[in-house]
C-alpha cells in the first residue's frame, strides 16, 4: 500500500470526503481513512444526493467516495455530481448494481473505480490507495498533446491480400523505428498469424480475455501479452477451431481503453467478419489502412469498406494499400482500380514473394528480413501516413460545449485501477 496521506489539502481542498448510504459501510470505512491520515469526520452518512448538495456550496475534496446504492439512474446523478465537483477530483463509486454494462460506462465516464458491495475493508483500501497514487502521479498533459496516442486497424479486402503481413511490419516499425511503445492486437481468435510471422507463442492473452472481460486491467495487460521487442508487445490467440467466440464485444472494448493508457500505439489486425459483428472496434481508431489487391472482387469489397467507414467510423483516416503488385498480368490497372473505387490509391507496395519468404524462415516482420526492399520502403512510406494522421491540431470527437465527466473529473483513464477491485468488478 502506498504511504499514508499526510494530512492538509491541495490548493486549499480537503484531501478526502465520503458519502455513504449505510451504518455497516460507514462503519468499515472509519478505521480505513483514520489509518490513511485522513479525518473520520469528512466520512459522512447519506449517498451521491447529499454529496450533490454538500459539495455546491463548498469545495471540492482531492478524493472523493460516493454511495451509488440509493441512486435510482447512475450514469444521470454522476452527471449531476459531475456539475458541482471541481476539475482534478478522483471520484471513486461503490454500489449494488452488478452490471458490466453500468461498470464499463461509469470507468469511461471518468471514475477512477467502482465497488460492488459488499466489499471487504482491504479491497476498500487498495481502492483508495489507488486514488492517491492518481493524486500524487506527475502529470504529462503536454506530453501527451504533443503525443497523442495513435490506433491504427489493418483490414483485408480479400484473404491472403497480406493485411496481417502489413499490420505487424506497421507495429515493428512504430516499435523499432520510431521508439514508441506499440501493442499489436491480432483479433483473428482462430487463425492469426501474427505471434507465427514473429516467432512467437500466442499464449492464452485473447482468450483469457475474452471469457472475463471484467478481469482486464493494467495487470493483465502486463501478464497476457508478449514481447516481441523492448517496445513492442502482442496480444494474440489460437483458439481451437471448434470453440466458437462467444462474446458481446466488451472485452475488445476494455483491451483498447488499457492500450490507450499503456502504449503509444495500438496496430489491430482486423479480420472483416470481426468488424462485421464488432462495429464499435473502430470507434476509436485514427487511421484505417485498407489492404487491397488489383483484383475485381477486391475491387468489390475496398468499395463497400470505404462506404462502411464512411458511415460508421468516420473520424478515421483512411489508407488505400495495394500490396502485392507485379509489373505484369494485372487483372485490373491501377487507373481503373481507382476509377471504380473512386479514390486514389494511397500506397502500392511491389510483390516481393523472396523477402516474404526470407522473412517467414527468419520469424521476422518482413520489414526487418528485408530493410532494404522496395517492399520495405513503401511500407516504410505507410508508417509516416500512419504517424502523420495524427497531429495536436487533430478534430476533437467531443465538441467543446459537450464536456466529458472525464474532462470534469480529471484524466483518470490514462492511470490503471487496482487489481483487486477488478476482480471484484460486475460479470457479465
Amino acid at each position: 500500500m502506498n504511504a499514508p496521506w499526510k494530512a492538509g489539502s491541495v490548493g486549499g481542498r480537503e484531501p478526502f470526503a465520503a458519502f455513504v448510504c449505510d451504518d455497516d459501510t460507514l462503519e468499515m470505512l472509519r478505521p480505513v481513512a483514520e489509518e490513511m491520515g485522513w479525518s473520520v469526520d469528512k466520512c459522512n452518512k447519506g449517498g451521491l444526493r447529499n454529496a450533490v448538495q454538500t459539495l455546491s456550496v463548498s469545495a471540492s475534496p482531492n478524493i472523493l467516495l460516493v454511495d451509488l446504492s440509493e441512486s435510482g439512474d447512475p450514469l444521470n446523478d454522476i452527471n449531476s455530481l459531475a456539475e458541482v465537483c471541481e476539475p482534478g477530483t478522483v471520484v471513486v463509486a461503490m454500489g449494488q448494481v452488478n452490471d458490466v454494462r453500468l461498470y464499463r460506462d461509469l470507468i469511461v465516464s471518468g471514475l477512477q473505480d467502482y465497488l460492488l458491495k459488499p466489499f471487504s475493508p482491504d479491497q476498500l483500501r487498495d481502492v483508495l490507495a489507488q486514488a492517491q497514487a492518481v493524486l500524487n502521479a506527475p502529470k504529462h498533459d503536454e506530453q501527451q498533446a504533443e503525443k497523442p496516442h495513435i490506433s491504427t486497424a489493418v483490414i483485408g479486402t480479400r484473404g491472403g491480400v497480406g493485411a496481417s503481413t502489413i499490420a505487424t511490419s506497421l507495429a515493428w516499425l512504430l516499435s523499432h523505428d520510431r521508439e514508441r511503445l506499440t501493442a499489436l492486437l491480432d483479433l483473428d481468435v482462430h487463425f492469426g498469424t501474427g505471434a507465427l510471422s514473429l516467432d512467437l507463442e500466442p499464449g492464452r492473452g485473447l482468450t483469457d480475455a475474452i471469457d472475463n472481460p471484467s478481469r482486464i486491467d493494467g495487470l493483465f495487460i502486463e501478464r497476457a501479452m508478449i514481447k516481441a521487442n523492448d517496445k513492442l508487445s502482442l496480444l494474440s490467440a489460437e483458439a481451437p477451431i471448434n470453440s466458437p467466440i462467444m462474446t458481446d464485444g466488451t472485452a475488445f472494448f476494455q483491451l483498447q481503453e488499457e492500450f490507450r493508457a499503456a502504449f503509444d500505439c495500438t496496430v489491430i489486425d482486423l479480420p472483416r467478419d470481426m468488424l462485421i459483428n464488432y462495429p464499435h472496434l473502430l470507434g476509436d481508431v485514427n487511421a484505417t489502412v485498407i489492404v487491397t489487391e488489383l483484383t475485381l472482387a477486391s475491387a468489390r469489397d475496398c468499395i463497400r469498406l470505404l462506404s462502411w467507414l464512411k458511415s460508421h467510423a468516420a473520424q478515421s483516416k483512411v489508407f488505400v494499400v495495394a500490396n502485392k503488385v507485379q509489373t505484369a498480368n494485372l487483372e485490373i490497372g491501377r487507373q481503373d482500380f481507382e476509377s471504380s473505387i473512386e479514390r486514389k490509391i494511397d500506397i502500392m507496395i511491389p510483390h516481393d514473394p523472396k523477402t516474404a519468404s526470407q522473412a517467414a524462415k527468419l520469424g521476422q516482420a518482413m520489414v526487418e528480413a528485408g530493410k532494404s526492399s522496395k517492399a520495405s520502403a513503401k511500407i516504410i512510406e505507410l508508417t509516416n501516413l500512419v504517424l502523420g494522421s495524427v497531429s495536436g491540431g487533430e478534430d476533437s470527437s467531443a465538441s467543446p460545449d459537450k464536456k466529458s465527466l472525464m474532462e470534469k473529473f480529471g484524466d483518470f483513464k490514462s492511470f490503471l485501477p487496482s487489481k483487486k477491485a477488478k476482480e471484484e468488478a460486475p460479470k457479465v
